[in-house]
Formats: structure tokens, C-alpha cells, sequence
């Protein structure tokens, strides 16, 4: 074992070997292999190349060396692509740490039987009188920068669960195709965190719908990763024990308290709203929703309006 293996128990550095194709042996030469790449790539400037940082990203592909260049390249790239999203990029930035409060994501205390993080997001609790989607995106985009940090989670994951009881027509007309593309490419495609599940519960119909709309985006092993739970609490406790999930998901703990991550991250903060100004902090997020065009999320126009026709379709429900 190396010390870049230091923070793994020893059945996790069990599973990085049979399941990541990690070798404490060619631990170095992995990385450097990595680094070695960055030079072909010298339109994007690669903030951090130290070895516990591409460590993330070669765990996150399995050790495959060029589908992890590939992905440390991503992440910088989405970060150059999208410069408003990453400017005031802390808790205390106003419109994150708004969303972080409303649990835009929550983090249980216990982990699944995989050792993977459950995060849990209630979408109804999004207030878009005080902060936007970007900002969402944004604080899920932090926690999970703070969340990667600790080693076994790079090794064993995360879960999300999305709660979409109680969410509105109005508020999903929010979810545009750009948006969503947004999303998912800074998710799916730009960070290194592995995903063992997403799990859909109480979604109405126009989120199945909308789910139509972002599915030819995803990958196929995303895809497979995907459960439309519904109603059915049952499904999504054959996945993850109701011993470890709150009362919301069917669960024998108590309801959950939105601001248990939040608290993690502002510490003393959390109750700070001196700078919480509905006017100065909601510009800038506003802009950058604006400005998601087809150009500047690598797409043209015909697929940009393709969507929306689909979009028409969910509004006027002739998608089914």
C-alpha cells in the first residue's frame, strides 16, 4: 500500500483492486502515464495535476489511462466553457448557499450496504423567487468536490435518490433542454465520481416525459443506473435498506432536516445572511442561463429546436 492508499480501509482497497484495477505496484507509474497526456491537450489549462488529484480521475475509469485524461481533460474544459458557473464557486456565495440550505443536495449520515454516499435531493423545495437552477447545479457541483476528497468515496461512490413529490408543471417548464444539457455534462461527463444509482421517486408524469427528452444524452451504463421508482417505495428498498433512509423514502429514520450538509459546509456561516440580496446574487446565475446556447454547449441548432418541439409535445401531454 502507498501513501495515496492511506485513507482506504482494507476491504476497500480489496474492491479498488478487483473492481478499479488498482495495483499499489504501478500506483505512480498510473498517474504519470496520466500527466504525460496533458500535453496534448494545450487549449485547456490543467489547474492541479498532483497525484492524489489524478488518482480521483483514474479510479472514477477504472484505471483505464486514457479514459481518464480524457475525463481529467472534461473537467477542466466544462470549467472553461462555463466560467460565470465557477466565479464566487463557494458555500458562501449567496445563491449557493441558499440552495444548500433548501438540501439542493442533502447527504444522509449513513452509508448504503456498498459503502456509497446517499444523496438526496427533494426538488419541490426549490424556491425560484431566491435562487436559480445554475445555482443548484453549482451547490451539487461543490458538495461533490467536497465529497470526492475522502478516498473510500472515490473507491465506493454514490447514490442519489430525487424526490419529485409536490414538484410543479411551472417549476418543471424550468428544465429546458439547455439546462439539462448543462447538467448532465458537467455530471456525467466532466467529474469524476462514480454513480451507482439514481433513483426517481413520486416523479409525476411530466418528469417521465422529460426523462424522454435527456435519455439519447446519456450513457448507456447511465441509463442502466436509472430507476423510475414512482409510488413503489418497495422497488427502491430491494436497492437501499429502509433501516438507513428517513421517514420521506419510506424509511426507519426520522424525517430528514434539510440542512444537515449545509451546516457541514458554512459551519458557522449558516446562519449568516448579511449577504443574501435577491437582486445582486440571482444576476449573474440569470445570465448564464441565458447565455446556454447551442454554440456554447457544442450543439447546433437543429438538435436545439428538435427539443423543444419535444418539450411542446410534454406541455400540451402528447408525448404518450
Amino acid at each position: 500500500m502507498t501513501h495515496l492508499q492511506a485513507g482506504l480501509s482494507p476491504e476497500t482497497l480489496e474492491k479498488a483492486r478487483l473492481e478499479l484495477n488498482e495495483n499499489p505496484d504501478t500506483l505512480h507509474q498510473d498517474i504519470q502515464e496520466v500527466r504525460d497526456m496533458v500535453i496534448t491537450r494545450p487549449d485547456i489549462g490543467f489547474l492541479r495535476t498532483d497525484d492524489a488529484f489524478i488518482l480521483r480521475f483514474l479510479r472514477a475509469r477504472k484505471f483505464q489511462h486514457f479514459e481518464a485524461f480524457r475525463l481529467l481533460a472534461q473537467y477542466f474544459e466544462y470549467r472553461q466553457q462555463n466560467l460565470d458557473m465557477f466565479k464566487s464557486f463557494k458555500a458562501t456565495d449567496p445563491g449557493i448557499k441558499q440552495a444548500l440550505k433548501d438540501g439542493f443536495p442533502g447527504g444522509l449520515a449513513n452509508l448504503d450496504h456498498y459503502g456509497r454516499k446517499i444523496l438526496v435531493l427533494f426538488a419541490a423545495n426549490w424556491d425560484q423567487s431566491r435562487y436559480t437552477l445554475v445555482d443548484i447545479l453549482r451547490a451539487i457541483l461543490l458538495s461533490l468536490e467536497a465529497m470526492i476528497e475522502d478516498p473510500e468515496l472515490q473507491v465506493n461512490g454514490f447514490v442519489l435518490i430525487i424526490d419529485w413529490s409536490n414538484f410543479t408543471f411551472k417549476q418543471a417548464s424550468k428544465l429546458t433542454p439547455s439546462m439539462l444539457r448543462l447538467a448532465i455534462e458537467g455530471l456525467q461527463d466532466s467529474f469524476p465520481a462514480r454513480f451507482g444509482g439514481i433513483h426517481f421517486v413520486n416523479q409525476p408524469w411530466y418528469i417521465h416525459a422529460l426523462y424522454t427528452v435527456i435519455r439519447p444524452f446519456l450513457k448507456e451504463k447511465t441509463r442502466k443506473r436509472i430507476f423510475l421508482h414512482g409510488n413503489n417505495l418497495n422497488s427502491l428498498h430491494q436497492l437501499i435498506h429502509p433501516e438507513i433512509l428517513p421517514s420521506e423514502f419510506g424509511g426507519m429514520l426520522p424525517p430528514y432536516d434539510m440542512g444537515t450538509w449545509a451546516r457541514t459546509l458554512l459551519d458557522h456561516e449558516y446562519d449568516d445572511d448579511s449577504e443574501c440580496n435577491v437582486d445582486s446574487y440571482n444576476a449573474p446565475a440569470k445570465d448564464i442561463e441565458k447565455d446556454l446556447s447551442p454554440k456554447s454547449m457544442k450543439r447546433t441548432w437543429h438538435s436545439m429546436q428538435k427539443e423543444e418541439r419535444i418539450w411542446e409535445q410534454v406541455k400540451q401531454e402528447k408525448i404518450f
